[in-house]
Parts: structure tokens; C-alpha cells; sequence
């Protein structure tokens, strides 16, 4: 049997150097994700599948967290794949805080170093970028978040139980907080506390493609190859 194990490894040995190359550019250098829920409407849709950038801040040993170089810093506004504090899931949220940031949060209004954001409702939002209907029926709101030079969309949800207020904390070095764009529907910093630089995996800038699972899989081919901007309707 080791004979045989040996020389099928003899016979096929590019090919599985091909694929242990592949293995090992996935870790070390991109990955992909799949989006596997609506915390991150209305940029992000559930069947999004979003190409990580591993290199954009750090170069770590393959397939661990540990950072062997530092090539850039995570900035606010960055959407990030990590792995969550809690339990190691992997997650993709939006850099809100940066190392030393003051931010607080009054009444689902970010406020950040003493600055707070301002608001505008989008009038009339795609429906295509709202919660699914099948999730959340009830109202939903879209607005345009700005604060400085950063402006995307966020989505709230009035009639649902949300924290929508916490008050100032402030980031320490080698830590960010991160923030879902659909406020009242995500998973985030103000539930596991704030992210270590360690266990960020990625920047994420684009999609590869996108399936509508609320209409047969279909693919979303408007979004294939798609570049991520700082707003979505």
C-alpha cells in the first residue's frame, strides 16, 4: 500500500504541487467569502461572494494570525473580513474605530472624537438593498452616513429592539471596532467588544459574483466583478 501511495504521489506530483500552491496563495494572499447574512445591507447582500485582499494591512504566516510584517493600517470606512473574539467565526463588518478614537453612540447617531455624523434619509432606497422581507417585514429606513470625508448608507429598523445607544469608549492601540452597515440587524462591536489587529484576514474592495437566493440562485450578474463605494442605494 506504501508503494502505491508513493507512486501515485510520483505520478501526480505537479498537480498536487499546483493544488498545495493554490492552498497556500488562499491563506497567505486572497481569499474569498461568502456573505452569509443581512448585517451588512445595503452594501453587502447575502449571497455576495467578496474577494479579501490578505495582504492590504499585514503579512502573516500562512494559515496563522501571526503577523510577520505590517504593510498598511485599517482606516475608517474599510470593509473588513475577521475572526470574531467570541468564538473564532469568521466575520465581515465596516472599520468604524480606529487605535485612540472616543466613539459613542446617542439614539443609533455615531459620534466620534467629540464629531457627530450627520444624517440624511435616503427618499426612496432600492428595495433590492433592504433586509429581506422574509427576515424583517416591518419598516426600514436608509440613510446616508457621513462623517468627514466618509459617507456610506446605513439601514435601521424602528419598530425592532436594537441597541441603539452606548456610551464613549475609547480604542486602544492594536485595536479597531467594528460596526455593521444594518445597524439594527448585525452582530458586532458593541456585543464581543472591539477587534485585535491579529485577527483581521482582509480587505475586502470587490466582489467576484453574486446569487439571489430569494429567486432561485439566480446570479445578480449587475454585481459580478462589482467594485465596493463608500454608497449604495
Amino acid at each position: 500500500m506504501n508503494f502505491n501511495l508513493r507512486k501515485l504521489i510520483a505520478d501526480n506530483k505537479t498537480f498536487l504541487l499546483f493544488v498545495a500552491g493554490m492552498i497556500l496563495m488562499r491563506s497567505a494572499l486572497a481569499d474569498w467569502y461568502v456573505v452569509p447574512s443581512s448585517s451588512m445591507y445595503p452594501h453587502l447582500l447575502e449571497g455576495d461572494r467578496v474577494i479579501a485582499n490578505r495582504v492590504a494591512y499585514d503579512i502573516k504566516l500562512p494559515f496563522t494570525d501571526v503577523i510577520l510584517k505590517q504593510v498598511g493600517d485599517p482606516q475608517r470606512g474599510d470593509i473588513v473580513t475577521f475572526s470574531s473574539p467570541a468564538d473564532g467565526v469568521r466575520l465581515i463588518k465596516r472599520v468604524i474605530g480606529l487605535p485612540g478614537d472616543v466613539v459613542e453612540m446617542r439614539d443609533q447617531k455615531l459620534i466620534i472624537n467629540g464629531q457627530l455624523a450627520d444624517y440624511a434619509e435616503v427618499a426612496e432606497p432600492d428595495p433590492a438593498h433592504l433586509t429581506p422581507k422574509r427576515e424583517y417585514p416591518n419598516q426600514q429606513l436608509m440613510y446616508s452616513e457621513k462623517l468627514g470625508s466618509l459617507q456610506h448608507n446605513i439601514l435601521v429598523m424602528p419598530e425592532r429592539p436594537a441597541l441603539r445607544s452606548f456610551d464613549p469608549v475609547t480604542v486602544p492601540v492594536g485595536h479597531y471596532m467594528m460596526l455593521g452597515d444594518n445597524r439594527d440587524n448585525s452582530n458586532d462591536s458593541r456585543f464581543y467588544g472591539l477587534v485585535k489587529r491579529e485577527l483581521i484576514t482582509g480587505r475586502v474592495n470587490r466582489l467576484m459574483f453574486s446569487l439571489d437566493y430569494d429567486n432561485y440562485y439566480l446570479p445578480r450578474v449587475e454585481r459580478f466583478g462589482a467594485k465596493l463605494t463608500q454608497s449604495a442605494q
